[in-house]
């Protein structure tokens, strides 16, 4: 029998992503509430948003599926590029460079545990 993977995703998240991936490392595989509990005492900017993610996924997984919120745990995580919003940035003698604010896509994938008797 196959795995039903239930998916919540934030779009657009306002840091890189190559930031948030340091945060999205540490919970890949983890029970759902000790996820979201390891986010509460970390101190990075992604970290609060990867919570909201992965509390949003269980909601799904509980409400639509009837899915049992002890028994999830984090299938898939992965943090994609977005956008990028491109601002100049004016220099001397009239030159122009440009800023790149680069957002990313933070989805995560939660499914639940088979009872191992």
């Amino acid at each position: 029998m196959t795995e039903k993977i239930v998916y919540a995703k934030l779009k657009n998240f306002s840091q890189k992503p190559r930031k948030a991936r340091l945060v999205i490392d540490t919970v890949r595989g983890k029970n759902a509430e000790a996820a979201i509990l390891a986010m509460k005492y970390m101190d990075r900017k992604a970290a609060d948003a990867v919570s909201r993610v992965i509390s949003s996924a269980a909601a799904n997984a509980v409400n639509n599926f009837g899915m049992d919120r002890t028994m999830l745990y984090i299938k898939e995580a992965r943090i994609d590029e977005g956008m990028t919003r491109k601002k100049p940035f004016y220099r001397a003698r009239g030159g122009m460079d440009m800023i790149r604010k680069r957002y990313s896509h933070i989805i995560i994938g939660v499914a639940e545990k088979e009872d191992v008797k």
